[in-house]
C-alpha cells in the first residue's frame, strides 16, 4: 500500500508522490517566539514529526524547513512591554522551544529560518507583487495584497470571495484576524514608533517598515526550497487547522502571484486542536500546559507522544490527567517489552520454533506500515505495537529466543513513534542486573569511576543504585547521599518511585 495523505486542498486522501522522488520538500509553520509553546502547539509539531519520520522510514530524502516567527505584532508588543530589543526578547523563547523540542524527541528540522534573517527576500517579493499589480500602497503607507485581483483566492479554505469585502477603507492591518473580518491583507506594515524602539523596522523601496505575518512564510519557503530544489513549488506544507484561513490562504495568493505557478504546495496537511475539558488550549483562554511543565513534573516524553498518537491527527484530542496516566502505563508496558527483547542475547542457540518470531515481526510490521500509509493512522500503528509486545512476551515466557529480524522490526517501529520510556532502568531491571553473579554488590567492590563502554556504564550505575537502596533501607542516609552525589558527578540521576522501584538514567534524558 502506497502512502496516502489527506490533502486539505482537494479534500481527499490522495496518493503521495513528490515532484522529484525520492526528494521531498516539507515546510511546517513553526512557533511565534513571544512566549513558551504550549502542549497544544506541540500536538501539531508532533504530528509533523510523525510525518517526517514516516516519510524517511519509507525511503524518502526529506528536506524539512520550520520557520520561527520572530517579528510580528505579538513579538513586538512583548519586547515593548519587556523594554528589551526584539532580538534579545525572542532569543530566550527560541532557546526554550529547542529545549522543549528535544525533550519531546522531535527531530530537528534541517533549517530554522527566522523571519528577521530574510528581510531581503521579503522586500523582493513585495516589489514583484507591486510590479504585477496585485499589491498596492495604502493611505497609511503600508503595502496590501488585493485579493480581488487574484481570482484563485479561497481555493484552500473554500471561501466564497463574494463574501469578502475589499477596498482601502475596509482593510485590516493586524497580523491575525477572524474569518468574518478578512480583508485585503498587509504585506508590509509601515513603521510605528514602537517598531523602531525595539529594532523591528527596515528600509525598503516602498517605505520603512516591517513584514506582515503571512509574507514571512512565503519568502522563507520560496528562498530555501528554490535554492535546494530549483523550483518554486513545495511537496508538502503542514500546520494546524486554524492556519488554513487566513494564513495559508494568504500564503498561496502571494506566492503564486509572485512565481506564476498555479500552486504553492501540492499537499496541504492540517492537524486538529488539542483541548482541555473541550476548550481549545490557548493563551487567550488561559488554559495553558507547556512542555516545560511536563518536563519539570518528570513526565516521560514517550508517554506524552503515546497520548498524542493515540488520537488521529485530524481528530480533536482532549488532554486530561487520566489520559496521561493511561499513556504512561501503556508506554511502560512497551518499554518493558523493549527491554526484554534487548536482554536476550543474539546468537544464543534457539528452539526450532524461532520462526514464530519472524512471522510475528513480518505480520506486525505489515500492520504498522499499512496504518501509517493510510494518512498517518497512528492509533492503528500503536495497536500493532501493543499486539507485537503481547505476543512477543508470550514467546519470551515460553523460552523462545527472539530472531534478529524481530528486533529489527521493533526498532523500526520505535524509530517512527518513539513512545517507549527513555532508557532508564526499571525496578525489574534493577533487580535482575548485577556486576556480581549473585547477591547484592558491596560498595567496596565497585569502582568509583564508570567504565568507558556504555553498556558497562549502565551496569555500573545500576549496581551503585542498588547499593544506595540497601543503604536507605538500613537508614544509612549519609551513605545513600554519598552514592547519589557520586552518580550525579558522573551524569546519572536516581529516582525513587512510590511503588518501591528505583530508576537510574542519564541526567537530562526524558
Amino acid at each position: 500500500m502506497a502512502l496516502r495523505l489527506h490533502n486539505t486542498l482537494t479534500r481527499h486522501t490522495d496518493p503521495f508522490t513528490p515532484l522529484d522522488p525520492p526528494r521531498v520538500s516539507l515546510y511546517t509553520c513553526g512557533p511565534t517566539v513571544y512566549n513558551y509553546a504550549h502542549i497544544g502547539n506541540f500536538r501539531t509539531f508532533l504530528f509533523e514529526d510523525l510525518l517526517r519520520r514516516w516519510l524517511e522510514a519509507s525511503g524518502y530524502d526529506v528536506f524539512h524547513v520550520m520557520n520561527l516567527t520572530d517579528v510580528d505584532d505579538k513579538t513586538i508588543n512583548g519586547a515593548v512591554k519587556a523594554g528589551r530589543p526584539l532580538a534579545e526578547y525572542t532569543r530566550q523563547y527560541v532557546e526554550a522551544f529547542f529545549a522543549d523540542r528535544d525533550y519531546l524527541r522531535i527531530l530537528p528540522a534541517h533549517a530554522y529560518p527566522r523571519a528577521t534573517e530574510f528581510i531581503g527576500p521579503m522586500i523582493a517579493l513585495v516589489e514583484r507583487l507591486l510590479a504585477n499589480g496585485v499589491a498596492y500602497r495604502g493611505d497609511d503607507g503600508s503595502v496590501y495584497f488585493a485579493i480581488a485581483r487574484f481570482p484563485a483566492y479561497g481555493k484552500l479554505s473554500r471561501l466564497d470571495t463574494r463574501e469578502l469585502k475589499t477596498g482601502a477603507s475596509e482593510r485590516v492591518s493586524a497580523d491575525e484576524y477572524a474569518k468574518e473580518d478578512a480583508r485585503d491583507f498587509a504585506l508590509w506594515k509601515t513603521a510605528r514608533p514602537e517598531d523602531e524602539t525595539v529594532g523591528a523596522a527596515w528600509d525598503a523601496p516602498f517605505g520603512r517598515g516591517r513584514p506582515g505575518w503571512h509574507l514571512e512564510c512565503s519568502a522563507m519557503a520560496l528562498d530555501l526550497v528554490a535554492k535546494r530544489f530549483g523550483r518554486d513549488v513545495l511537496d508538502i506544507h503542514a500546520g494546524a487547522v486554524d492556519l488554513i484561513f487566513p494564513h495559508h490562504e494568504d500564503e498561496i495568493a502571494q506566492s503564486c502571484a509572485y512565481t506564476g505557478e498555479p500552486e504553492f504546495a501540492r499537499f496541504w496537511l492540517h492537524g486538529e486542536f488539542l483541548t482541555m475539558a473541550g476548550t481549545k488550549m490557548s493563551k487567550r483562554f488561559g488554559n495553558i500546559l507547556t512542555a516545560r511543565d511536563l518536563h519539570e513534573e518528570g513526565k516521560d516524553a514517550g508517554a506524552v507522544r503515546l497520548l498524542v498518537f493515540n488520537t488521529h491527527y485530524r481528530q480533536k484530542l482532549d488532554w486530561s490527567d487520566d489520559a496521561l496516566a493511561a499513556a504512561e502505563s501503556g508506554s511502560r508496558r512497551l518499554g518493558e517489552f523493549r527491554d526484554r527483547l534487548a536482554e536476550r542475547p543474539a546468537g544464543v542457540p534457539a528452539k526450532p520454533d524461532e520462526s514464530a518470531w519472524t512471522a510475528l515481526a513480518e505480520r506486525s510490521w505489515a500492520r504498522f506500515a499499512a496504518a501509517l500509509d493510510d494518512d498517518l493512522n497512528a492509533p492503528q500503528a500503536l495497536a500493532a505495537m501493543f499486539d507485537f509486545a503481547r505476543e512477543g512476551n508470550a514467546l519470551l515466557d515460553s523460552g523462545v529466543n527472539p530472531s534478529a529480524d524481530a528486533r529489527a522490526a521493533w526498532e523500526r517501529m520505535e524509530g517512527v513513534l518513539a513512545v517507549t520510556p527513555a532508557p532508564a532502568l526499571s525496578g525489574r531491571l534493577l533487580a535482575e542486573q548485577s556486576l556480581e553473579p549473585a547477591g547484592e554488590p558491596a560498595a567496596a567492590s565497585l569502582p568509583g569511576e564508570p567504565p568507558a563502554d556504555p553498556a558497562a556504564a549502565i551496569a555500573w550505575a545500576t549496581a551503585w543504585a542498588r547499593v544506595r537502596r540497601e543503604a536507605k533501607a538500613a537508614r544509612n542516609y549519609p551513605e545513600a547521599d554519598r552514592i547519589r552525589d557520586l552518580l550525579r558527578r558522573h551524569g546519572w540521576e536516581i529516582r525513587d518511585n512510590r511503588d518501591g522501584t528505583v530508576e537510574v538514567k542519564r541526567a537530562g534524558s526524558a
